[in-house]
């Protein structure tokens, strides 16, 4: 039960037999995932209590989090591979379990726990995966294969690839069938930084034709490079969710920029700090032995650097610049004593 419910009711029910089992027609602009109130427990260890969100149309979309937070559960249940003890999901409008029938055919996923026999040929994967829905026409492995830098490895085996290259053969996997939505869960643990930059580039391609994309990590650096969208989760619950700036800009801190300011005249030195002070975003001017050092936003390092380009002085060349990232946005939450 979650503890939202603990004494039961029809969210905590989702079998209850007035619970009808006709499938939502969804409609243009609908949400490609939709979470009220979900609940799982394991051996009476809650692991996602009272979860809801939401994953639009074309977005691709981050989970983040520390271990156990709740993120694969999550997705898992999503996907149907797991039922929920609580709430209600809908996928493309679809129950996960009672129209899974409907809703595999428009799914694609890579899991963390993805692998295939040593021995399978690229090309037997491709085949074997190659379900299309009724209707739909046949999946083109080829141009996938091309678009993912493996148009010359149909006949190798998978034991033989290098690991940015199962990853690749995952996403092709996970693509086969023009899925609507696609679920990578740890997509890039355990590559080189070449494989990395590989498997970023792929999920870019997935957002440049609409797919939706909800992207599970721990690499919070993807998270911010890849993601439209992200949803901090602890302890089974949302903590925050918005763009990778919207959260670095709430919970990370200031950015800086320091510097020496070349010794000349004490009136044109305060004048100037004075101006400092009123750039956009600037929120502290101060001197530090000899050094100036500016807080604000993010945006203002762009400001603060216009500003120095258009002064008299010289563009300083210990010019430093600290600049918060989602990392310390996250761990920001994660030391909070509520969800923000």
């Amino acid at each position: 039960m979650c503890r939202r419910c603990p004494g039961g009711c029809n969210r905590c029910m989702p079998n209850h037999p007035g619970t009808s089992t006709q499938a939502a027609t969804p409609q243009p602009g609908a949400p490609v995932v939709e979470i009220d109130g979900l609940c799982k427990s394991y051996d009476g260890r809650v692991v996602v209590d009272d979860l809801s969100m939401t994953v639009r149309p074309g977005e691709v979309v981050g989970l983040i989090g520390a271990n156990g937070a709740g993120k694969t559960t999550t997705v898992e249940i999503i996907q149907g591979l797991r039922h929920a003890d609580a709430g209600r999901v809908r996928v493309l409008g679809l129950h996960p379990h009672r129209d899974a029938a409907r809703l595999r055919p428009l799914l694609g996923s890579q899991l963390q726990s993805s692998a295939l026999p040593d021995r399978m040929r690229v090309g037997e994967a491709v085949a074997l995966f190659a379900q299309p829905r009724p209707g739909a026409p046949a999946p083109d492995s080829d141009a996938l294969l091309e678009r993912f830098g493996l148009a010359y490895r149909r006949r190798y085996a998978f034991g033989s690839m290098s690991g940015g290259e199962r990853q690749r053969l995952f996403l092709v996997l996970a693509l086969l069938n023009t899925p609507r939505l696609v679920i990578l869960d740890e997509l890039t643990q355990g590559l080189d930084p070449t494989a990395r930059r590989d498997v970023w580039a792929a999920v870019d391609q997935l957002r440049d034709v609409g797919t939706t994309v909800l992207l599970v990590t721990h690499e919070l650096v993807e998270a911010e490079a890849l993601c439209d969208r992200v949803i901090a989760m602890r302890d089974g619950k949302v903590l925050a969710a918005g763009t990778p700036a919207e959260l670095v800009r709430r919970f990370a801190g200031a950015a800086t920029v320091s510097f020496t300011w070349t010794p000349g005249d004490h009136l044109d030195l305060a004048r100037d700090l004075n101006r400092l002070n009123r750039i956009e975003g600037v929120t502290r001017v101060r001197r530090n032995a000899g050094r100036v050092i500016v807080d604000g936003d993010v945006p203002v390092i762009a400001h603060v650097g216009a500003w120095l380009a258009a002064s008299d002085q010289p563009v300083p060349p210990d010019l430093r610049v600290d600049q918060p990232g989602l990392e310390d946005a996250l761990l920001t939450l994660l030391d909070s004593p509520r969800a923000a």
